[in-house]
């Protein structure tokens, strides 16, 4: 009930969520495409800026209390600020994946975050079932991280009141038409 009376005044923000491998990038990709505005997953900026500056994957994981620090600062203050307008806008993952993450590496909630998750509304929640594994230059997790990250991500939002929907595994214009009709 705590979710449907906040959403009178949500704007049409819609999370696409899910573990790696979900399908999430590509997706957005193809919301994109279509002429959707989106907003990229604050995690693979943090890394993607990281590798850049010359650090390794393993040197940026050994540091899981300062990476999820980071993440949650670009998502809150930079990565979400250009979905506060009235048009759909899709965001690859929303502020509550961040607490996910902070349970599956046992780092505390910072209270910027907390803050937050009071305050940060989507619309719809959609929750991308998993996909074929696959390594990427960005991804570090096994299969079975994968799938203890993607629970946890569904348990999350669900606990903050969301509805969330999941959705099946499909062709990529498949699963947009899915998303679509179902907003």
């Amino acid at each position: 009930m705590r979710y449907h009376a906040r959403m009178m005044n949500v704007p049409p923000r819609y999370v696409l969520t899910g573990g790696p491998c979900a399908g999430k990038t590509t997706l957005i990709e193809e919301l994109a495409l279509r002429g959707y505005a989106t907003v990229a997953e604050a995690a693979r900026l943090v890394i993607e800026e990281e590798l850049a500056a010359g650090h390794t994957l393993d040197h940026i994981r050994s540091h899981p209390d300062w990476f999820q620090k980071v993440v949650d600062r670009v998502r809150l203050l930079e990565a979400e600020l250009p979905a506060d307008h009235d048009d759909p806008v899709f965001l690859d993952r929303g502020v509550p994946d961040s607490v996910a993450y902070h349970r599956l590496s046992g780092t505390p909630i910072g209270t910027m975050l907390a803050a937050a998750l009071e305050e940060k509304l989507y619309r719809k929640i959609f929750l991308l079932d998993l996909v074929d594994f696959e390594r990427d230059g960005a991804r570090t997790e096994t299969p079975e991280e994968t799938e203890r990250i993607h629970a946890l991500i569904g348990e999350a939002y669900r606990e903050l009141g969301y509805d969330v929907l999941t959705v099946p595994v499909m062709p990529v214009p498949a699963r947009a038409d899915f998303i679509l009709a179902n907003l």
